[in-house]
């Protein structure tokens, strides 16, 4: 595992968003980032992979070693566009798409056992110690295996970090229980999928084979039921979050960032589901620290 602190800060609130591959955070919610970034919250990322699946125009290969390396490279960038406090890459391999070969890579981040994934994780927080803890959604926003895995990891190292009986070994590190208060899970807008979905043919776009590689299945992800608890205004970061993606040179086609240049300039919210404390379905939520204490 290995950690690049980008800028030193003592900041009393601190978010962990614990996400699969370079490019998530701003292809996510690069906006959410910004705002809270911007308000002085200590903001660290946990990156499961350096995103070796897959394949890049060769000449964005030059200088560099391998695909892993040019990708963390892009990921470094985005971070310091995005006004990250650290960045935690674990270091498994990128496993591809659903039912790919890569998914067998014994190294790969699918066939990491689940506690090991956990153990990394929990370390990470009782290390950070958030109050708050944000992680792809349970079908990991469009199937990918590795989103599904950190999602499970993520979820269940909330609940270790703050349990006493869990992973003792990390104690002598010098390290300490720790239970954040809030855990949430990225959630698309349903309407807005449905929308994309009738968008995406007038730019001569598959719904079902959407993305660089043609391998999204937008019409699938639309079907997920995600309940929509939180709302964050992130409209005044938007050209902040597009520098941040635009960092990403080798994940960027050209079509697909046309079409999520219109909809960014679109959209006024990032949208999360909250799972702790579970939702009562009050009025939607605009703040993830909202109720928080000690800060």
């Amino acid at each position: 595992m290995e950690t690049i602190v980008l800028k030193e800060t003592d900041a009393s609130r601190r978010l962990l968003v614990a996400f699969a591959h370079p490019d998530d955070e701003s292809f996510g919610p690069a906006g959410t980032i910004l705002h809270y970034a911007d308000q002085g919250v200590a903001v660290h990322l946990v990156c499961g992979t350096r995103g070796e699946a897959g394949d890049v125009e060769p000449e964005l290969l030059a200088g560099y070693d391998s695909l892993a390396d040019l990708r963390t490279k892009e990921l470094r960038c985005a971070a310091r566009h995005l006004g990250l406090s650290a960045l935690h890459i674990l270091d498994y391999r990128d496993s591809g798409m659903e039912n790919t070969p890569e998914n067998q890579h014994p190294g790969c981040m699918l066939q990491a056992p689940l506690e090991e994934v956990t153990e990394r994780v929990t370390r990470l927080i009782r290390q950070i110690r958030p109050q708050v803890v944000l992680t792809h959604d349970p079908s990991g926003g469009y199937f990918h295996p590795d989103h599904i895995k950190m999602h499970q990891a993520t979820r269940l190292a909330f609940q270790a970090a703050g349990d006493a009986s869990r992973f003792p070994a990390q104690f002598a590190e010098g390290l300490a229980p720790h239970q954040a208060q809030k855990l949430y899970y990225t959630a698309f807008s349903r309407r807005t999928l449905k929308w994309l979905t009738r968008l995406l043919p007038l730019f001569g776009q598959d719904p079902a084979a959407f993305g660089r590689n043609h391998d999204v299945n937008i019409r699938r992800i639309a079907e997920v039921d995600q309940a929509v608890t939180t709302k964050i205004q992130i409209r005044p970061y938007f050209e902040a979050s597009q520098r941040a993606a635009r960092c990403h040179r080798s994940q960027n086609d050209g079509s697909a960032r046309r079409i999520f240049d219109l909809l960014g300039r679109l959209n006024r919210f990032d949208t999360f589901s909250r799972a702790v404390p579970p939702w009562q379905n009050g009025s939607v939520e605009q703040d993830l620290f909202a109720g928080i204490e000690g800060h």
